[in-house]
């Protein structure tokens, strides 16, 4: 049996794209015939990554998913090349499925994510990526994923806008675990993911406004004020009413709630509360815009 070099592993992965560990599997099983192992990885669907690989990802979709008790949450973005196929129900299935896969194994990144393999299939996810390509013919990535797990009392909401053009998770906490059950917290849940959504707030809190940003806004503000020629001490003010127009259009909690702009987002918290006999508190969230990541 030949032996296989680390160059023959480099030649196979450049003109296939594949990782080196299915290019030396393939190596391996072909004796080290680099023509058949391009054609193994080409089964496999791996080779057909790289065929496509300089084609750009800017379609896809966001999917989410929720564990029974509400305590684990992901999101996931995969790209694509073009809308139709962004939309195709075999792509988003196994996104949706690949959201699944997060939750249950906990990758630290994509790059261990792609090395898993697939529940009921002794396959990697990279591999099951593959045949998507080969099926679909479009290059595909597996842009990014976050993962959330509840510590003590609480919940985490999804919500998935636009056919997965923005994915919205929150996570909350409360002092008892019925609330996670109740009418009121499930709409609750899912009309702040929607607001997360629909608003694209900064921040929960306005104590979470990074410092320079607030600077920087302040500086903006007292520029404006000064135009206008009042005193200064008037000036302070103008610049002052302007930062808290600024929290109120940035910060989560003190935004209008879209579904009721008479009430802000921290006034419905706190009805739910009452109406659940409860503490609820926002603790963050997280929103994916589709493609924001290739643009980073």
């Amino acid at each position: 049996m030949a032996e296989i070099t680390a160059s023959m592993v480099k030649e196979l992965r450049e003109c296939t794209g594949a990782g080196m560990m299915e290019c030396k599997k393939a190596l391996t099983e072909t004796e080290g015939d680099i023509e058949k192992a391009v054609d193994v990885l080409r089964t496999r669907g791996l080779a057909a990554l790289a065929k496509k690989s300089g084609r750009a990802t800017n379609e896809g979709t966001v999917a989410a998913y929720v564990s029974d008790d509400s305590r684990v949450g992901v999101l996931v973005e995969v790209n694509c090349e073009t809308d139709f196929v962004g939309r195709n129900a075999d792509f988003t299935g196994f996104v949706g499925s690949l959201a699944q896969h997060v939750a249950a194994e906990a990758p630290a990144d994509v790059d261990e994510l792609k090395t898993q393999t697939v529940a009921d299939r002794d396959i990697t996810v990279e591999q099951v990526l593959g045949e998507m390509v080969g099926k679909l013919g479009e290059n595909m990535g597996i842009a990014r994923f976050v993962r959330e797990t509840v510590e003590g009392t609480g919940a985490v909401a999804t919500y998935v806008h636009g056919g997965g053009k923005i994915g919205v998770m929150v996570t909350y906490a409360f002092t008892k675990p019925e609330t996670a059950a109740t009418p009121e917290f499930s709409a609750f849940s899912k009309d702040v993911a929607m607001q997360v959504a629909a608003a694209s707030p900064m921040v929960t809190r306005r104590d979470e406004v990074d410092a320079s940003v607030l600077e920087h806004e302040l500086s903006i503000y007292k520029a404006q004020a000064a135009e206008s020629g009042k005193p200064e001490a008037i000036q302070e003010k103008m610049a002052q009413g302007r930062i808290e127009k600024f929290y109120k259009e940035v910060v989560l909690a003190e935004q209008q709630f879209v579904k009721n702009m008479d009430i802000t987002v921290d006034q419905y918290t706190k009805e739910t509360s009452k109406a659940t006999g409860d503490s609820i508190e926002i603790i963050g969230f997280i929103r994916f815009n589709l493609g924001e990541s290739a643009a980073e």
